[in-house]
């Protein structure tokens, strides 16, 4: 039996959505791969709360969801040459880029990393998955720091109750699109100029490492 903090997407649950995400609650939103439990990208304290109800390592690093690449400058973001080719082809869809940031940026959820050289750097893992009600809850909602919507090391969860399941009331609401195609996450991308083609894949998902090499090599082979 569901939890009343289960609902189908329809107007009335997106506005409860955005007045959720504003006021620093958790909420659980659809996408092309697996559910994902998700809030305010620029509120520290929503982000903390992510972690906590995840019990997700503080050292793993959590998504930005976006309608489109549009928004990247003003996000303080930008995509390193090799993915930004790969973007090209993969976005909309399961394909998470390593963006870098930069100083400017708001964001909450950015990755800090010493440098030998004693510099920092900043980085933003991102998604634009290709999936009507998630860009519903996008375009109400702003940009969504998210992860998979399950406890850390669990199995994702492919509906919004499985989610439920996993996570309980320490998400304030769970917004409904039915099951997704499958439990497995995005494939996530960083550059890497030792790695091959330019790139490191740091997790493989629904899309292949093979097809990654497959788009570079390809774009390489026509200059």
């Amino acid at each position: 039996m569901k939890n009343d903090s289960i609902r189908g997407i329809n107007e009335e649950s997106l506005k409860c959505a955005a007045q959720l995400v504003k006021a620093g609650e958790l909420i659980v939103v659809p996408t092309d791969t697996v559910y994902g439990v998700a809030c305010n990208p620029f509120d520290s304290s929503a982000i903390d709360k992510l972690f906590r109800v995840k019990q997700r390592p503080r050292t793993k690093s959590i998504q930005v969801l976006l309608p489109d690449l549009d928004g990247l400058a003003d996000l303080g973001l930008s995509l390193p040459q090799p993915l930004e080719t790969l973007s090209a082809t993969l976005l909309p869809g399961g394909f998470s880029p390593i963006c870098t940031a930069d100083k400017t940026s708001r964001l909450a959820t950015l990755r800090h990393d010493s440098l030998e050289d004693g510099t920092e750097k900043l980085t933003q893992a991102i998604r634009v998955p290709d999936f009507g009600p998630l860009h519903e809850i996008l375009s109400v909602c702003g940009p969504l720091a998210a992860t998979s919507a399950n406890l850390s090391g669990h199995t994702s969860a492919t509906s919004a109750q499985e989610a439920y399941e996993s996570l309980g009331e320490g998400v304030a609401l769970y917004l409904d699109a039915g099951s997704t195609p499958g439990s497995v996450p995005s494939t996530v991308v960083a550059a890497n100029d030792s790695g091959d083609d330019g790139v490191e894949i740091l997790r493989e998902g629904v899309i292949p490492a093979a097809r990654i090499h497959e788009i570079l090599k390809s774009v390489a082979g026509g200059r």
